[in-house]
């Protein structure tokens, strides 16, 4: 029935949208506008002072009243407006802007009922005198009132507000109103066209910088933090815009900030309903469930009915993790509203999280029903039917889901790490782990950041666990061959799994990353990260982060740099944690956090002050940074450019700083450039023996291992390798290089051990396939042989006719029928290749009768 009426009112918007003469306006009054100026100032006080004056003097221009009521709103006299309601009602029975603004106040004070009647009438209003609707001004109204009815978005963008703003391109409400429906939308990109074509034309609007700074929140931080704070510049006294903050705040679990905003927004408004439910958010945050009932019932107070309050804590709650509690309020916002689309849609990815995927996957084709413009529920759906298409492995822990190809290649590869990271990583901290967790594998870094993000972007998150749920990017997404090492993220993200489960996802996101990137280390010599000459500067820079602030380390950080020290800084606390308290006060710890304990007082109560541990903790981290290359002066020369072009310039620089980190490695550049190989050696050597650790691409053993290379000095070259190597677990580079040495040597089980580090990296490249799949036929080791050729062909090796004549002759051996395809196969790609021909004749002679 809803349906219909809104479509019948859609229809009569249309209609009047399409007449092409404008009724006649009421000149404006003397001081209207200065009025509306002191409202978007914060003014609210003087503004309504005047405007009462106005109306009591017997104004009957509905403006006034209008303007009126929506400062009483956001004043919070929710009781003087809904009486001012009643009187404009009376005294404008033909103005749909009343009529809106009225449905406003009864959705605020609970009488969704009412609010809905005044919409209806809106649309009654339309089909007896349409062409009164034909304004700008009108027009944008009837669009957001078809908003409110549900209406088509995409064609009311089209039909009200793009005509609007080309009739009248200088309305600030028609890009106010087209840039929030984009927003609600997830449509960032034409969010942010919309409120800076507004800026144009109102440079000085508050409103327009907030919808700007929200926009920009999801691809752009820096610019979305300066559309903020030039919102709160122009008017601080800006609810929304003080929510956002204290939103903010709230995710840096900075709660005693948060709160001074959300007292900020209450002093305007003390009955803001949505101040309220964060401050129920920050009761729950802090476990203190009596006070954030209390916040609750303060939000519903004047609607006891708004869903609006149950969907924001319950998204709130979602972005901490609290997937379980938040998919709760959205089922509680649904009661309250069973038609409200953007509850429906968060429980929706709130159940896919939580593995709940029948009813999170029926609740997203519910929402693409009812509104096709929504783009996280679009691309979501687009992403359901790409995941049909993958390959399923079960086990009896996990449920794992990879491309086709990918699984054939290295799924079992990915079963074994998994299946090794949960008895080591549940052992460890003591987690009866029970159930099955999901792990999904994406190709694409797009279907990636829609499965976990809700739309794409998130470049840089290699993987995300959400509890039993892991998502995380295939090598197959890497981009300009910077592969990451996959078994390690797998590794980091289900150590996120068992920390989450012990603490019912109560945790701080620095201590879960924290003990992610530490038990990365512990599990293998080259995963997770050290010090490097970065942490060194930002250590001694003076750019520690305090522990109790150190979450807020992962938000907004200035640069990539930065957000790798939040990762390196937090693991550095863990280690330190375990060795100074122990690792059996870890697990006590985490159980602390599982019970409600607030992190600070947690780590009090197990290392008896908080202000201490912090000091003894920035001890710690300058005593490892002054233990990186302690003989180097790291101070960065300003000719640092021209030294490594010139050997002669560089060596002139070094004579007088012997030790300067920067000049050997422009030296040795340097001469590496000028093919001076025996020359280069000496600073390469000399900063590899006094920064083992200068690992990467282009560091100090890549340089150095060139050098031996161009001297032909081979055992040179692989002891530098390998060096490297033990190292770094993204060298991809010096294993295949080893694995060449190797295979020269026929040095079978260096061959494997290099491989295997390859394939950790990336495992579709076909050369360490080859080369693996000989070393092992060398070894007799036919089955391993013939599974590694199977593996190649998979990858589109350069002479595919080699592999299939090696599959054949191995699965011949074992008498597998499958050999005479694949020897036929390498005699279609290679029709004069002598040994296959050969093997053909063998495979197909017919067995001599016995005597």
């Amino acid at each position: 029935m809803a349906k219909n009426c809104t479509d019948a009112m859609l229809a009569l918007l249309i209609f009047s949208a399409s007449l092409h003469f404008l009724a006649s306006n009421l000149p404006a009054a003397e001081n209207l506008e200065t009025c509306q100026a002191w409202i978007r100032q914060g003014k609210y006080e003087e503004a309504l002072a005047n405007l009462t004056q106005v109306i009591e003097i017997g104004s009957r221009d509905e403006r006034w009243w209008v303007a009126r009521v929506e400062v009483l709103l956001k004043l919070g006299r929710y009781e003087e407006a809904r009486a001012n309601v009643a009187q404009m009602l009376n005294n404008h029975r033909l103005s749909a802007a009343v009529r809106f603004q009225a449905a406003e106040v009864y959705r605020l004070t609970g009488e969704p009922d009412t609010a809905r009647q005044m919409l209806d009438e809106i649309t009654q209003l339309v089909s007896r005198i349409p062409w009164q609707f034909t304004t700008p001004p009108n027009l944008v109204l009837l669009g957001r009132s078809a908003l409110a009815m549900q209406g088509d978005p995409r064609q009311i963008l089209e039909v009200f507000f793009d005509r609007a703003k080309k009739e009248d391109p200088t309305l600030r409400e028609t890009y106010l109103a087209a840039g929030q429906l984009a927003l609600d939308k997830h449509d960032y990109q034409v969010a942010a066209n919309s409120f800076l074509s507004g800026l144009k034309h109102h440079p000085q609007d508050a409103d327009l910088h907030f919808g700007l700074a929200q926009a920009y929140a999801s691809t752009n931080g820096k610019q979305a933090t300066e559309a903020l704070k030039k919102a709160l510049e122009l008017n601080p006294r800006h609810v929304p815009a003080l929510l956002y903050q204290a939103e903010d705040l709230l995710d840096r679990e900075q709660y005693d900030e948060a709160e001074k905003f959300l007292q900020k927004a209450l002093a305007v408004n003390p009955a803001d309903y949505r101040a309220w439910t964060y401050r129920a958010v920050l009761a729950h945050l802090k476990n203190q469930p009596a006070w954030q009932t209390t916040c609750r019932e303060y939000a519903l107070c004047y609607a006891p009915t708004n869903p609006e309050v149950d969907h924001l804590l319950g998204r709130q709650l979602s972005s901490h993790y609290r997937f379980a509690e938040g998919s709760a309020a959205q089922r509680q916002a649904l009661a309250f509203d069973p038609d409200h689309l953007a509850a429906k849609m968060q429980l929706s990815q709130d159940l896919l999280r939580l593995g709940q995927e029948e009813e999170g996957w029926r609740l997203a084709d519910e929402v693409h029903e009812q509104d096709g413009y929504d783009v996280a529920t679009f691309n979501l759906l687009n992403l359901r039917d790409r995941l049909a298409h993958f390959r399923t492995l079960e086990t009896d822990h996990f449920t794992i889901r990879m491309d086709s190809r990918e699984a054939d290649i290295y799924g079992q590869r990915v079963v074994d790490l998994l299946e090794r990271a949960r008895a080591t990583l549940c052992s460890k901290y003591g987690l009866p782990l029970e159930d099955r967790i999901t792990v999904e594998i994406f190709p694409k870094q797009e279907d990636f950041a829609i499965r976990t993000f809700g739309l794409p972007g998130g470049a840089g998150f290699l993987g995300v666990c959400f509890g039993k749920v892991i998502t995380a990017n295939s090598p197959a997404s890497a981009t300009g061959g910077n592969g990451s090492n996959w078994e390690s993220v797998l590794w980091h993200e289900f150590c996120h799994v068992v920390t989450l489960e012990l603490t019912r996802n109560r945790m701080p996101r620095w201590l879960s990353e924290g003990i992610s990137v530490y038990e990365e280390r512990q599990a293998h010599p080259t995963w997770g990260q050290r010090m490097n000459m970065q942490h060194r500067e930002f250590i001694t820079g003076g750019q520690l982060t305090p522990v109790s602030k150190l979450s807020g380390a992962f938000l907004s950080p200035p640069s990539g740099q930065h957000l790798q020290f939040a990762y390196y800084e937090s693991s550095l606390v863990v280690e330190f944690f375990i060795q100074n308290v122990g690792l059996d006060s870890l697990r006590r710890l985490l159980a602390d956090l599982g019970a409600g304990m607030n992190i600070n007082d947690a780590l009090e109560r197990h290392t008896g002050s908080l202000i201490a541990f912090e000091s003894a903790f920035e001890q710690y981290a300058r005593r490892k940074a002054a233990k990186l290359g302690p003989k180097l002066e790291w101070e960065k020369p300003e000719q640092l450019a021209s030294l490594a072009r010139n050997s002669q310039q560089s060596g002139e620089f070094l004579q007088e700083n012997p030790n300067n980190f920067w000049g050997l490695l422009a030296s040795g550049r340097a001469l590496l450039a000028e093919k001076k190989y025996e020359a280069a050696c000496k600073p390469l050597e000399k900063l590899a023996a006094e920064f083992p650790d200068f690992i990467g691409e282009g560091c100090v053993y890549d340089l150095l291992a060139q050098a031996y290379r161009g001297l032909k000095n081979v055992d040179q070259e692989q002891a530098t390798l390998a060096a490297w190597a033990a190292r770094d677990d993204e060298a991809t580079h010096a294993y295949l290089r080893l694995m060449e040495l190797a295979y020269a040597a026929k040095d079978w089980p260096t061959l494997d051990q290099y491989a295997q580090q390859f394939l950790g990296v990336n495992p579709l490249t076909p050369k360490p396939y080859r080369l693996l799949a000989e070393a092992y036929e060398e070894r007799g080791l036919i089955t391993e042989s013939i599974a590694t050729s199977r593996s190649e062909l998979q990858l589109e090796p350069l002479d595919p006719a080699v592999v299939h004549f090696r599959l054949a002759r191995l699965l011949h051996q074992r008498g597998d029928p499958a050999a005479k395809r694949h020897v036929l196969q390498a005699l279609e790609d290679a029709p004069r290749f002598r040994a296959a021909h050969h093997l053909l004749l063998e495979i197909t002679r017919p067995p001599l009768a016995s005597p």
